[in-house]
């Protein structure tokens, strides 16, 4: 089978969120891979669902088996219509539409050598050991990653094979240290000093570093990585730098990060051997017995032709047996099986759920990733997961129940049981959110049958439209749904996959202006809440309201490879307690005179050049748009400068070059100019009354640049500045930078308005007031006459790729932070802070929901205990995986009176409503509980 090349060309827009997490060099390998993938019921589909998103180049699909009932639980491109269709053919033309990029091949024959040659990653689910023991011995002989997923109801297997000699080149998901250099002494060993404020860069004893920036000891910029030592004050120790030349001043230290090498066993070494991700030895135990427990089913299924039966106790005893006179593996002490565990994972190993093929499905992806990429550690080498805390602990389903119905939820059915497939159907439940992790729960809301029944129902809310970077996560949305509202296509596209599924949408946010809406009647009639919110103040309020209203909280987030999930129960789990922000110190603005004269990190620069943004391109605008009822009184000394750099005392552009030569005069303020008029006001030498340096750390004193048309960033500020100068003022605009760098080097006039800045020697600190009225005269003049031409366009900041808005930013913080000697954000890292735009991949936002939709069974089914429900944590990159049972409420308590924050006060029946007055009243007579009632203290306040 001859596989074509793939395509190269990729689309920045669409994988936007996912190159923050991967990164340019690992999307371009993915874009090449070629993976086979065999098995498509449920767990194959989420694999293959994951890698199309992502834009691998090419996947091809293998699975020799038809259509049946059970699939239809878990396998979410097949349907009733697909009954006895090839499950791989079926599948095919919904996977290639999910991204037009990706080549999605099926393969009808069986995998023999020369078909595996094809491909650098084989993928094999719901297969037989026979076939996992022969291709595995194949791929380990010709260097192919090989890697097995399974799922047998509520237990799932991962194992990966990359080879004796896997180099990973990027283990980690952390960008590398940088740190800006104070000094850095001539001696052996030389001695670096950080600045002061990156003294809290975490190096290491052993980091290998570089150099970049250094004047005077410029035989450090780009030598070859160098091992440091830590010292206890924080200096680094960086070898011999005797002979290099003296330091002067500037530079930065860059970590190397280091690559690693893998050594992975074949699987005929690894079954019988195993090496397992386990945090202790508890978990090791079990995992240990899980995977005696699969190759029991193994033996049991090549004994016998099939798995055992739903909650067959006879078949059960069978894999019991089967397990235990298994040899005990090497390497690991005597220790006896767990038959409980055996015979539950055995009684419930012929069903097929939609949540756990999300979960291993999003892992197995993950780790088809790591081996194309050669980005993040791969698992060593086994990966097992339970979930068997889903089944109740007071009644199993018996055999009767669990038996096929010949419906679309016969693989749930076989685990759970027909009743509580009937409870499922009755639930309404509201879901905030139709982002990416929105449409995997709406995904498995309509495979597990969540309201697809009698009164039952889901309402989803989401003010939001589909937009082009949606696409390589938010699985429901295709290309021609870009700009509709993202609750109406994901209602319209959930319905498709389970027609029975009853969907209505809002095309609204949940918060306050729309509790007219989402109110009393509202909350009363749904039976809980998932929320798949991107901001942390959006969380609190919808946990507030579940709250308020009693209602179970489901919720899942994600930040790159990381991930969480969790489930809040009312009177049984805690109440919500998330941050307030993502980051505390992301949400409150730096200080006006920092960002403006006094810059010491990165960040500082970057919202200088926001602000300048703004005032320049939008506010101005406004203001002389509006200019007729405004006045310059009511101006401050910094709005009218900005008109002033507008150029209102000229006359108004009227071709590109008079726009080019305002922003070469923009620049010339900025990073010249002004730098020399602050260096006049606080000289290098200033010493303040108590004999510090004024310019001490953190306040760095700054150096002027000099405009150069062969420095990128000088060229890219320019055109930036030309290009949204121009588009105010309705003329058109140039992106041709070998143009307007000749353009540059022609002599140019002196911007009027610049000139009129430094003339009139304003100095810092000067308000409106001190302009002096014939200034502001001429200023109100000048407004008249801009306010005869057409109205200036204010530009909203936008952060697109097309549009000059993210390149000016770049340029005027990169400048800035010149300017200063700070290490400046890449147009990557600034587009990302900028545009608040959460690093984001298909993989964990595959995994949270599929973790969500195992809280989903426990609240449905009712009346489960505290050590039932789990909050879940992954971070893919590391092989994380942790789930712990939820803290219980809080108990507060006041004289007689305990509560919960799920607790409300109630007055007893035949009592008056009680006023405040009269409630704090009572609290301060309350008795002590332990002693007998008075007849003179009034009855007690319900709670």
């Amino acid at each position: 089978m001859n596989i074509p090349e793939p395509s190269m060309l990729l689309d920045e827009e669409i994988y936007s969120r996912q190159l923050y997490v991967l990164g340019p060099l690992a999307m371009e390998r993915i874009q090449k891979a070629k993976v086979l993938l065999s098995g498509l019921k449920g767990l194959g589909a989420e694999v293959a669902k994951n890698l199309v998103l992502m834009g691998i180049g090419s996947l091809t699909l293998h699975d020799p088996h038809p259509t049946c009932w059970s699939d239809l639980a878990a396998q979410v491109f097949l349907s009733e219509n697909d009954l006895e269709k090839n499950r791989a053919d079926a599948s095919q033309k919904h996977l290639a539409q999910l991204n037009e990029a990706v080549q999605v091949f099926v393969h009808t024959g069986d995998i023999t050598e020369d078909l595996l040659l094809n491909f650098q990653v084989v993928v094999l689910t719901a297969s037989k050991l026979e076939e996992q023991l022969k291709v595995g011995t194949l791929c380990h002989k010709h260097g192919i990653c090989f890697v097995v997923a399974d799922v047998r109801g509520l237990v799932g297997q991962l194992f990966c094979d990359f080879g004796e000699d896997f180099i990973v080149q990027d283990p980690t998901e952390s960008e590398p240290l940088t740190a800006a250099i104070q000094h850095i002494s001539q001696g052996s060993p030389g001695i670096l000093t950080l600045r002061r404020e990156d003294n809290r860069n975490s190096f290491c004893d052993g980091d290998l570093v570089t150099f970049s920036g250094i004047e005077g000891m410029v035989e450090l910029n780009g030598c070859s990585p160098r091992p440091i030592h830590v010292q206890e004050d924080g200096s680094l120790e960086i070898g011999d730098t005797t002979t290099f030349s003296r330091y002067l001043h500037g530079g930065i230290i860059i970590e190397v990060k280091r690559s690693k090498t893998v050594i992975h066993e074949p699987l005929n070494i690894a079954l019988h051997q195993p090496r397992m991700v386990a945090q202790n030895h508890q978990q090791a135990h079990r995992a240990h017995c899980l995977h005696q427990a699969f190759c029991a089913l193994h033996k049991f299924q090549q004994l016998h032709g099939r798995l055992p039966q739903p909650w067959d106790h006879a078949d059960a005893e069978i894999v019991v047996g089967l397990a235990q006179a298994l040899e005990p593996l090497k390497g690991r002490e005597e220790e006896p099986l767990d038959e409980a565990l055996l015979r539950t994972i055995a009684l419930s190993s012929a069903g097929d759920l939609s949540p756990m093929a999300a979960i291993l499905g999003a892992v197995a992806a993950q780790e088809v990733l790591k081996a194309i990429s050669r980005k993040f550690m791969p698992l060593d080498q086994w990966l097992y997961f339970d979930a068997l805390d889903c089944l109740p602990e007071d009644s199993l389903p018996n055999p009767e129940d669990c038996a096929p119905r010949g419906c679309r939820y016969d693989g749930q059915i076989a685990v759970f049981g027909a009743g509580f497939q009937k409870k499922l159907s009755l639930q309404h439940y509201f879901l905030v959110g139709t982002g990416a992790i929105g449409c995997e729960l709406l995904k498995d809301f309509a495979l597990v049958g969540l309201g697809a029944g009698g009164c039952g129902g889901v309402t989803i809310a989401d003010m939001d439209h589909v937009e082009l970077s949606n696409l390589s996560r938010q699985f429901l949305f295709r290309t021609h749904d870009v700009g509709r509202p993202k609750a109406e296509v994901a209602a319209e596209a959930a319905q498709k996959l389970n027609p029975d599924l009853r969907v209505t949408p809002f095309i609204r946010s949940l918060d306050p202006t729309t509790e007219h809406i989402f109110g009393d009647n509202f909350f009363s009639n749904i039976d809980g809440v998932v929320a798949a919110l991107d901001s942390f103040p959006a969380r609190h309020y919808v946990a507030a309201r579940c709250t308020h209203y009693l209602k179970p909280l489901l919720e899942a987030g994600t930040q790159g490879t990381w991930g969480s999930a969790s489930v809040f129960i009312p009177h049984v789990t805690e109440v919500y307690s998330g941050p307030v922000s993502a980051s505390a110190s992301e949400d409150v603005p730096h200080p006006v005179c920092t960002g403006r004269y006094f810059p010491s990190t990165a960040e500082h620069s970057l919202q200088w050049a926001r602000n300048e943004f703004e005032a320049l391109f939008q506010l101005s605008a406004k203001t002389i748009n509006q200019q007729a009822c405004t006045s310059l009184a009511d101006m401050d000394r910094q709005q009218i400068l900005t008109l002033l750099r507008l150029g209102v005392l000229g006359q108004r552009p009227q071709t590109w070059q008079d726009c080019v030569v305002w922003a070469l005069g923009q620049w010339q303020f900025c990073f010249h100019y002004g730098i020399i008029q602050l260096l006049k006001h606080f000289p290098p030498d200033k010493v303040l009354e108590d004999g510090t340096p004024f310019w001490s750390s953190p306040k760095q004193c700054p150096q002027p640049l000099e405009f150069d048309t062969n420095q990128d960033m000088h060229l890219l500020y320019v055109l930036a500045a030309a290009n949204l100068y121009a588009q105010m003022h309705g003329i058109p605009g140039s992106s041709d930078q070998t143009a307007l760098r000749e353009l540059l080097k022609l002599p140019q006039p002196d911007p009027q308005h610049l000139s009129l800045i430094f003339t009139n020697n304003l100095e810092l600190t000067w308000t409106s007031a001190e302009f002096g009225p014939e200034m502001l005269k001429k200023l109100q003049e000048a407004l008249e006459v801009w306010d005869k031409f057409p109205p200036l366009k204010p530009l909203m900041f936008e952060k697109d790729d097309s549009n000059f808005h993210m390149d000016f930013v770049t340029a005027a913080a990169s400048l800035r932070s010149q300017n200063y000697g700070i290490i400046p954000f890449n147009y990557s890292q600034s587009k990302r802070i900028v545009g608040q735009i959460i690093p984001a991949i298909a993989t964990t936002t595959a995994a949270v929901a599929g973790l969500v939709g195992l809280e989903l069974y426990k609240v449905v089914y009712g009346a489960r205990p505290l050590s039932a429900f789990r909050h879940s944590y992954l971070h893919l990159a590391e092989n994380n995986f942790m789930r712990w049972v939820p803290s219980a409420p809080a108990t507060q308590m006041f004289n007689c009176l305990k509560w919960t924050s799920w607790d409300r006060l109630k007055v007893p029946a035949g009592q008056p409503e009680r006023t405040l007055e009269s409630l704090l009243a009572h609290l301060q007579v309350c008795p002590d509980p332990t002693l007998p009632p008075s007849p003179t203290q009034p009855g007690p306040v319900g709670i």
